[in-house]
């Protein structure tokens, strides 16, 4: 498929996760089959005001070519501002995320606040297509508390965007019920830009399901916790891999950027979700939340994942 100028070798998105699809686990995703991947969301606001943490979310990795920055907010002005910093020329699309649920940033009029608010919308879309030349592109909900996802998702295309990339719920929902692929297919019906849909693929049939719908990509998200190599999976591919040796290879390549006490902390969430599926996982689940040693934490995983102690 084609965003714009950009080629893309496939129609497997791994989607930004705030706090959770880090340089590394997006390099594990795209070693699997991931065909294009995104920046964690990033503060526009934060980057204008040059935060070193949020500027530490622009980091990205040999393999994640082409690769997007997704930014949030809801100020045009920043937005301009934004896009004419150094730090975003190695990415080949900007994303704007309008539609995230969390509280923290719908409180601040971002996110899926926006799709309440279309005018504000409006300006953004146009203010960013007018001051980049790199495609830009949507991540939107059906809407806020009720549907508007063809009315926004025509004004988005109208005014610019290059694709949009849809989740099937409200951001009354959060990630509760079910995925609407109806309304996803009704706004692929309706334009002409390319449309990716996301939302509860987890595996080969709902992937199937989601193509269905007529998107030109299908994006993964919760699919992918502690699963970087579900794009294989879903692509059909019998990939042979040891699961401690991926885990392995994820915290060693965050050692080479961030410290190994910051990491003793932020990892822990991605050794559960690596073992989630792990049978008998109870006890060493417990053991890794209480251990404050990153070291120590490989050891017990090495442990169970190789020996099943």
């Amino acid at each position: 498929m084609k965003i714009g100028n950009v080629n893309i070798d496939g129609n497997l998105f791994l989607a930004p996760m705030a706090g959770v699809t880090d340089f590394a686990f997006r390099s594990l995703a795209r070693s699997f089959g991931a065909s294009f991947s995104y920046t964690e969301m990033v503060s526009s606001k934060a980057l204008v005001y040059d935060n070193q943490k949020t500027k530490d979310l622009l980091i990205t990795s040999s393999n994640e070519k082409p690769v997007a920055v997704q930014l949030f907010g809801s100020d045009p002005i920043t937005f301009e501002k934004v896009l004419k910093l150094q730090e975003l020329e190695k990415f080949d699309i900007v994303d704007l995320n309008m539609g995230c649920p969390a509280p923290k940033i719908v409180k601040n009029g971002d996110g899926s606040m926006l799709m309440k608010n279309i005018s504000k919308a409006q300006e953004i879309i146009k203010t960013c297509v007018r001051n980049s030349t790199k495609p830009i592109t949507v991540k939107m909900r059906l809407g806020y508390d009720k549907d508007v996802s063809l009315d926004f998702s025509k004004m988005l295309e109208d005014n610019g965007a290059s694709a949009v990339c849809v989740h099937g719920r409200l951001r009354e929902d959060f990630y509760s019920g079910h995925v609407n692929l109806e309304a996803i297919a009704k706004v692929k019906a309706n334009l002409k830009i390319p449309v990716i849909g996301n939302g509860d693929v987890f595996d080969k049939n709902s992937y199937n399901a989601m193509l269905e719908t007529g998107v030109d990509g299908v994006m993964i998200g919760r699919g992918a916790l502690g699963k970087p190599y579900i794009f294989a999976e879903l692509l059909g591919e019998k990939v042979k891999f040891d699961k401690f040796s991926i885990i392995e290879k994820h915290v060693n390549m965050l050692k080479e950027k961030f410290s190994e006490d910051y990491l003793s902390s932020y990892l822990k969430k991605h050794f559960l979700w690596y073992l989630k599926e792990e049978t008998g996982a109870n006890k060493v689940k417990i053991e890794i939340c209480k251990e404050k040693d990153l070291n120590k934490c490989m050891i017990i995983l090495k442990e169970f994942l190789k020996n099943g102690i």
